[in-house]
C-alpha cells in the first residue's frame, strides 16, 4: 500500500516477491519520492526489499519491531542472513518508533498507526487510512482463505483471536491482509471470523470428547511423548473433522490447513 500527498509517497513494507515492482507501481502513479516507509511488522517476507527504497526516507514502526529487526540483523545471525531465504535482505532499522499510536499526516493524506497488542507477532499494527477507509493488518486475516498454517504462524493466540474484533472495530471498507489472491471486504472478514472461531469452538468440544486415558490405554505410559502426541493429535483430528466439512467450499485451504489451526487452538486453550 502507498499513498502519494503533494511532497512525496508513504509506503507500506516492501515484499520480496514483489520487489522492483513496488517502485514500477509508484512510477505509474507519480514521480514523486519516497518519503516515508512503514513496517507493519519485523519479518521478512514483507519488509526484506526495503533497501529499495531512498536511504533518505524515513522508517517507522513499532518499537517491538525495531528491537526484533536490531536482533535480527545482529552478527549472529551472519551464518544465515536476515531476508536471505525469502529472496531479501538486510533493512534500515526504524528512525521513529512508537507503543502504541502514531498519525502520519501528510497535506491531505494520513495514516493512523496502532498497536494492540500481540497477535501474529509482537510489533503486528494496525494501519489506517481514514480518508479512503482502507485497513492493513498483516498475516492475520486472509480474504477468501483459511489463515497460513497454525493460525498463521500466530504468536500469541488469544491476541490473534482478539485482532478480528479489532479489525471489525474500525469502518474501512477495503481490506488488506498482506498475503493471497485479492483484497478483502467486511463481509470477508467476518466470514474469516466465523471460521477460526468455528475451529476455536471445535477444539473445546475435541478436548471433552477424546479420552486421554482410552488413549492411554491404546499407547502405554512408558513413552510419555508418544502418549502425549498420540492423544493431541488424536484431538487435532477430532476438531478437524467437525470443521472441514462445513467450510469447505466457502475459504480455501480449509482441506490443507484445517488441522493445523486445531493443533494450534486446542493447545492454547489447554496452556493460554
Amino acid at each position: 500500500m502507498f499513498l502519494v500527498y503533494k511532497q512525496g509517497v508513504m509506503v507500506v513494507d516492501a515484499p520480496p516477491s514483489l520487489g522492483a515492482n513496488i517502485l514500477n507501481a509508484i512510477a505509474d502513479i507519480t514521480d514523486k519520492p519516497i518519503t516515508h516507509i512503514i513496517y507493519s511488522h519485523s519479518h521478512a517476507d514483507h519488509i526484506a526489499a526495503a533497501g529499495i527504497y531512498p536511504e533518505d526516507a524515513v522508517v517507522i514502526a513499532h518499537e517491538d519491531t525495531a528491537s526484533q529487526l536490531e536482533a535480527a540483523l545482529s552478527p549472529d545471525r551472519a551464518d544465515y542472513p536476515y531476508g536471505v531465504f525469502v529472496g531479501g535482505g538486510p533493512v534500515p532499522l526504524p528512525d521513529i518508533t512508537f507503543k502504541k499510536e502514531f498519525n502520519l499526516t501528510r497535506g491531505t493524506q494520513s495514516l493512523q498507526l496502532s498497536y494492540k497488542g500481540v497477535n501474529h507477532e509482537p510489533g503486528n499494527i494496525f494501519i489506517y487510512a481514514p480518508q479512503q477507509k482502507v485497513l492493513m493488518l498483516v498475516d492475520v486475516i486472509f480474504p477468501a482463505w483459511s489463515p497460513f498454517s497454525e493460525l498463521a504462524l500466530a504468536e500469541d493466540v488469544p491476541g490473534y483471536y482478539r485482532a478480528y474484533d479489532q479489525v471489525l472495530e474500525y469502518d474501512f471498507d477495503t481490506f488488506i491482509g498482506g498475503h493471497l489472491t485479492r483484497l478483502g471486504t467486511r463481509a470477508d472478514v467476518e466470514m474469516a471470523r466465523d471460521y477460526v472461531f468455528d475451529v476455536r469452538n471445535n477444539a473445546a468440544a475435541a478436548l471433552s470428547e477424546v479420552n486421554f486415558f482410552a488413549i492411554a490405554q491404546e499407547t502405554g505410559f512408558e513413552n510419555q511423548w508418544l502418549l502425549f502426541d498420540t492423544y493431541l493429535n488424536a484431538v487435532a483430528q477430532n476438531c478437524a473433522e467437525k470443521t472441514v466439512p462445513e467450510w469447505s467450499g466457502k475459504l480455501g485451504g480449509v482441506d490443507i490447513f484445517t488441522f493445523s489451526h486445531c493443533f494450534v487452538a486446542m493447545e492454547s486453550l489447554r496452556i493460554d
